[in-house]
């Protein structure tokens, strides 16, 4: 087995060790690419090609050899087994996954052995948005999920992260690294697209009175009034903001 692999599954866990009841720390998502810095029993240790994250994932087998050329652009696009609308799976392709398009049937394209989505649900990898607030806003009231990266459950980190790697930018997975990959200031007055840190937290401005966030307490991606996030973090978690800068 080739050490660099791409992922063939709509989505897989990256724990913290290698045990089944260990803490999901993050997601690869469908045609992400990987590469195997150890192997145990049942897990291989790994790190990502795009953020360079580490962890274990569960043994399988994966793609030696992908070519994604496109990429899911909706938050979730259902598989079929078929090219037909009557071959429904039970899975979905999770936004942002990179695809290979195999082969071409009407208005589906093949992705994977048994794997078929709808050519309406992706566009070209190298096509980038600016929309920033429209792809914020795909994952309100998607639950909250520690080490989540998609529909089924996502952080906040990995929500602002997502953005970044949609648009083929690099940008780290935690908010340990976030806050340190920009230089920022702290303000009183906030404008669309600025990204606010406190203590393990992180939120998008989508103007400048709103901010969108993946909120614990909430237990999902909720829109809320800035100000008021800003006093409800410091009275319930005594937590002030630490840094602010622009998308």
């Amino acid at each position: 087995m080739k050490n660099k692999l791409y992922n063939n599954k709509p989505f897989i866990n990256i724990y913290e060790k290698p045990l089944l009841n260990s803490n999901i720390s993050s997601q690869i998502l469908f045609g992400e690419k990987f590469k195997i810095i150890e192997k145990t029993k049942k897990f291989y240790r790994i790190i990502t090609d795009f953020d360079k994250y580490k962890g274990y994932i569960l043994k399988s087998k994966f793609n030696d050899y992908y070519k994604p050329s496109h990429k899911v652009n909706v938050l979730k696009a259902r598989v079929y087994k078929l090219p037909n609308q009557n071959s429904i799976s039970n899975y979905f392709l999770p936004f942002s996954s990179e695809i290979e398009i195999i082969k071409k049937d009407k208005n589906f394209v093949k992705v994977e052995k048994n794997m078929w989505i709808k050519q309406s649900c992706i566009i070209s990898k190298n096509k980038k948005r600016k929309d920033y607030k429209k792809i914020y806003k795909l994952f309100s009231n998607c639950k909250y999920l520690w080490g989540g990266k998609t529909y089924n459950g996502i952080d906040c980190s990995a929500l602002v992260q997502i953005y970044y790697k949609y648009n083929n930018n690099y940008f780290p997975r935690d908010t340990k690294d976030q806050i340190k990959f920009k230089r920022g200031k702290l303000k009183t007055k906030f404008v669309s697209g600025d990204i606010i840190f406190w203590k393990g937290h992180v939120a998008v401005c989508i103007n400048n009175k709103h901010l969108i966030h993946a909120y614990g307490p909430k237990k999902k991606v909720i829109v809320m009034p800035i100000e008021k996030t800003i006093r409800l973090i410091k009275n319930t978690a005594n937590l002030k903001i630490q840094k602010i800068f622009s998308i």
